[in-house]
């Protein structure tokens, strides 16, 4: 087990519910994400969020950005409310102007004075300085993914949101997206990712925490209405994050399939 503590929580979450009309959506979640440090190195944070289709993934994802207001509870990002624009998302689509080139479009991002040297520094970490004044219909899908990912990074600097980053992609390319991830949380100490996915065995591999979405069933087996965090991992502890090559081994093989197997009962 590598060295690491956990410091100031950067984000916690008290007591959300959710519901349209009579229908609960979300009952009682409560969570929190940790700094971590570790020695010698910048540490980011992700965190998976899964939970089979329908159980509220993609609502508390645009609760923790802002988006959409719950009926009880809090977020907070650094000790305040959060606020649309602190926690960044990007979508599947990677919707960008397609009128402006990428640096058009990261311009329009940028909040602050120091913006283009800012800009300069993502499209060199991310390989896309020769595609700065490429239109998005010139970018591979990867290339326009890589452009929203700055946009958010400008915009909200470190807690971005990334919904279903793994769709469509064949096996070569999840490895890419997940060494993207991982290098976008360990540009800074603060950044935070979650990332919201029914790809169980990619979000494993590349997380450090697990939240498991689902529904109570009471004594009959009948669903009770209302998903919420079912079980937290701390795939750390488990020593099934930080290290390279971890597909490989009998422990992730068995808590991938332990996942699977718990997706039946939520």
């Amino acid at each position: 087990m590598k060295d690491y503590i956990l410091k100031d929580t950067l984000v916690k979450i008290e007591n959300i519910s959710l519901k349209f009309g009579e229908k609960l959506i979300l009952r009682d979640i409560n969570a929190e994400v940790k700094d971590i440090v570790r020695p010698g190195c910048t540490q980011g944070q992700i965190i998976g969020i899964l939970g089979p289709s329908g159980v509220g993934k993609s609502m508390m994802s645009r609760i923790l950005c802002g988006l959409q207001t719950p009926n009880t509870g809090t977020i907070t990002v650094n000790n305040k409310p959060v606020q649309p624009g602190v926690v960044g998302m990007i979508a599947q689509n990677y919707p960008l102007f397609r009128h402006r080139t990428v640096l058009g479009n990261l311009t329009l991002a940028a909040k602050k004075s120091n913006s283009v040297s800012k800009i300069q520094e993502y499209l060199h970490h991310f390989e896309l300085e020769d595609r700065a004044t490429y239109y998005p219909a010139q970018l591979s899908g990867g290339q326009r993914q890589r452009v929203a990912i700055i946009q958010q990074l400008l915009c909200s600097e470190h807690f971005i949101v990334m919904d279903e980053p793994f769709t469509g992609l064949d096996p070569l390319m999840k490895d890419r997206v997940c060494e993207l991830i991982l290098k976008i949380a360990n540009l800074h100490e603060e950044n935070t990712l979650f990332i919201v996915a029914h790809d169980i065995p990619a979000v494993v591999s590349v997380c450090d925490r697990l939240w498991l979405f689902g529904r109570d069933r009471n004594n009959k087996g009948e669903i009770i209405p209302g998903s919420k965090i079912q079980a937290e991992y701390d795939l750390v502890e488990r020593e099934l994050a930080w290290e390279p090559g971890i597909q490989s081994t009998a422990k992730y093989v068995d808590f991938v399939n332990e996942i699977k197997d718990r997706f039946s009962t939520l």
